[in-house]
């Protein structure tokens, strides 16, 4: 993880040399803040990924000398089928529309898109796959 956390900081870097020369070359405010928000966001994700190395310690991808089979093993649960992220993102697009249409679609979004994604949350909470 060390080494995709520093990935991350060098792009950050290279962001902000690029926001800097953006900024005096077009003077353009809106650019620049998309910019500085990418600054921010590699910075974010890169100091997360060096945290989560450092307090992890080693992983067979920071070593130079590692296998691929140093790797291997179960890496979490990961579910093999699952209808909630589509209703997730629908009720999210319906969100998104209601709030361009009018308030009364967007609240009924907003409560569509809470209750799936307690839906998503909890699906393996009850039912047949409760574990």
């Amino acid at each position: 993880m060390k080494v995709q956390g520093w990935v991350f900081v060098i792009c950050g870097l290279f962001f902000a040399a690029v926001d800097v020369v953006y900024w005096f070359w077009s003077k353009e405010p809106t650019g620049t803040a998309v910019m500085a928000i990418s600054v921010g966001l590699a910075f974010m994700v890169g100091y997360y990924l060096l945290f989560t190395a450092r307090r992890i310690g080693e992983q067979p991808e920071d070593s130079k000398e590692a296998e691929i089979s140093d790797g291997a093993g179960e890496l979490g649960f990961f579910s093999p089928h699952s209808w909630w992220p589509l209703f997730v993102c629908l009720s999210a697009a319906l969100t998104f529309f209601g709030f361009a249409v009018g308030m009364w679609l967007f609240l009924i979004g907003v409560f569509a898109t809470v209750m799936s994604m307690i839906g998503f949350v909890f699906q393996y909470y009850r039912g047949n796959f409760s574990h």
